[in-house]
């Protein structure tokens, strides 16, 4: 059990890899989607950490973290990872972040951007209206009386938390964090991080929302020309086939694409 205390936290995370076979890459940092924790990651870890160092961190309230006295936000998620961070004295590390996850890798980004080297986004809109409408209906209505018993997230809640009798308590705490409202518009459009947006071909928003994302990083706007000059950039965007919101995380094609851009010069 790895603990680091941090903003009044104590934050779980793990290593993996070794740093003979990471050689000059930098630390890779995976923060998981809602109700999880970061052994959701397990079964792109061996991939991910044959050539770095990568690290997994329980978020507020998920998992090995507990829970502590103040709201679960994004900024303030983001906070505690800098923290952690700094403590193992990282400098600039890559981070991919999913669902929930990714939202507080993008905020890590905004507001320490001089920790994070490369950023992946996976399958996060960047407005809360960015959801489909029934999607939205679904996280208004989470509630922690409803039959979380024996699903997944549930099952992996009862294995890790120091007390598996606070799920409720991480089921509202996500309500609540679903139902804050948020525009990242603004400070999207002058994020210089590099950054890899991914999305399922099937996820809980719209294409179009998809590609609002791209359009605030400067993609999409012009033809790149033979030699790419009119590239975005550096960043990129992947859709991956026949994936949703609920397995893209997981799937070989996301290991493709992001050691193509965590290793591109």
């Amino acid at each position: 059990m790895t603990y680091m205390e941090v903003n009044g936290l104590s934050l779980y995370y793990e290593e993996v890899g070794e740093a003979e076979a990471a050689g000059d890459n930098p630390p890779l940092i995976l923060l998981h989607g809602g109700l999880g924790g970061g052994e959701m990651f397990t079964p792109i870890l061996p991939p991910l950490a044959k050539c770095r160092r990568v690290i997994t961190v329980d978020l507020q309230a998920h998992a090995h973290t507990p829970d502590v006295d103040r709201p679960l936000r994004f900024e303030t998620c983001a906070d505690d990872v800098a923290a952690l961070m700094h403590h193992l004295g990282l400098g600039r590390a890559d981070v991919l972040g999913y669902s929930l996850g990714g939202s507080v890798a993008l905020r890590l980004a905004v507001q320490y951007p001089d920790t994070v080297r490369r950023l992946v986004v996976v399958s996060v809109p960047f407005r809360r209206d960015g959801f489909y409408q029934d999607i939205l209906r679904q996280q208004e209505q989470m509630s922690p009386d409803a039959a979380w018993e024996g699903t997944p997230m549930w099952d992996a809640y009862q294995r890790s938390a120091p007390r598996p009798q606070d799920f409720p308590r991480l089921v509202t705490r996500v309500r609540e964090l679903l139902a804050v409202d948020y525009d990242y518009s603004d400070e999207i459009r002058e994020l210089a991080t590099p950054t890899l947006l991914v999305y399922a071909d099937a996820d809980t928003f719209p294409m179009t929302h998809v590609a609002d994302f791209w359009t605030l990083l400067g993609g999409g706007l012009r033809d790149a020309g033979w030699t790419g000059e009119g590239r975005p950039g550096p960043h990129r965007l992947a859709v991956l086939p026949n994936t949703t919101h609920y397995d893209v995380f997981v799937s070989p094609a996301l290991i493709a694409a992001v050691d193509d851009f965590l290793t591109a010069s």
